[in-house]
């Protein structure tokens, strides 16, 4: 049966072409009826269980439940999010987001992601380059869930419905933003709710390609309709390790070549209707690290709402 969701198909081409980073296969994907699932090896479950606890497992703060603890400031923050109101009842949320490489070492992290969340269940997309869940320093498409206690990456363990014959879920992005190119390659990305029966899809690229869903029965806030949205960066370091860079491994300069962004906000309502993303507020943990600014109206059309993020971190080796 075929979602019942709520954002129509578009035709994506009159994209730029340096607007849309090419996608994972040269041959056209997988064989008719066959999906790319990745062959889970020993190398993967022993990274998977050196991964360190997702963000809102060190949380503390009870009046923004998604700042990392300070106390342990392992995962730092630069986002953009809709106040926290019980009474939100948001059935999706999307964005275009610029992809960049930012130099992580060991066991530390940078993403840019969009997040869904109600109470203890999380739904996260977006860009992250991960040594320790990839093996390598590319910069990778992912999916996260949370479900109370339970989380996983990806499809490293059920949970996550892969649909799509085309688009590993743990994809390298091929093009990588670089300073001084003029434009950025981004990709768009979408968390949509099924009306029909309540499972949550993510839908990739404007064409809102079906990747793949989240079964409604694995969760219990999100059986219904999501209450909190982010937009933004996140990196993490264990204890005493230097905070990496994140986005684009700068402060802030106010264009969309230069500084790591989310643009295009989009969030539909419990009808599935598109609402617009006015109230909105910022979050960082360290501004003398990173840094947000987010701008309703930056241009008409294309750019719309905009996040710009990022920072240096504590590195002093950039990714240029």
């Amino acid at each position: 049966m075929k979602p019942t969701l709520a954002r129509s198909k578009q035709n994506s081409s009159t994209s730029a072409s340096n607007w849309s980073s090419r996608i994972w296969s040269e041959d056209g994907g997988c064989p008719f009826g066959t999906v790319p699932i990745k062959k889970i090896t020993k190398e993967d479950l022993i990274r998977q269980r050196n991964m360190p606890p997702p963000e809102d497992h060190v949380t503390s703060n009870p009046k923004f439940t998604t700042i990392a603890d300070v106390s342990s400031q392992v995962y730092m923050l630069a986002i953009v999010q809709i106040p926290k109101n019980p009474h939100n009842k948001f059935g999706g949320a999307g964005m275009a987001n610029s992809i960049w490489n930012p130099l992580v070492e060991g066991q530390q992290h940078s993403a840019c992601r969009l997040k869904v969340q109600k109470g203890s269940d999380i739904l996260q997309v977006g860009w992250r380059v991960d040594p320790t869940l990839y093996g390598d320093n590319n910069t990778r498409l992912f999916v996260h869930f949370q479900a109370g206690n339970k989380h996983c990456f990806n499809v490293l363990c059920s949970g996550f419905v892969l649909v799509s014959s085309e688009t590993p879920i743990d994809m390298v992005f091929k093009d990588v933003s670089h300073h001084g190119e003029g434009g950025s390659w981004e990709a768009t990305m979408y968390i949509d709710r099924d009306q029909a029966n309540g499972n949550w899809w993510f839908l990739f690229e404007k064409s809102y390609k079906r990747i793949g869903f989240w079964p409604q029965q694995i969760f219990t806030d999100l059986r219904g309709f999501a209450d909190n949205i982010e937009w933004g960066g996140v990196v993490y370091s264990p204890p005493g390790v230097p905070k990496p860079p994140m986005g684009s491994s700068i402060f802030l300069v106010g264009n969309t070549a230069d500084d790591a962004y989310c643009r295009r906000f989009s969030v539909l309502n419990a009808e599935g209707a598109t609402v617009d993303v006015d109230e909105t507020t910022i979050y960082v943990d360290d501004p003398h690290l990173y840094q947000v600014s987010d701008i309703p109206h930056f241009r008409p059309g294309k750019f719309q709402h905009v996040a710009f993020y990022g920072g240096p971190g504590e590195s002093q080796k950039l990714q240029m």
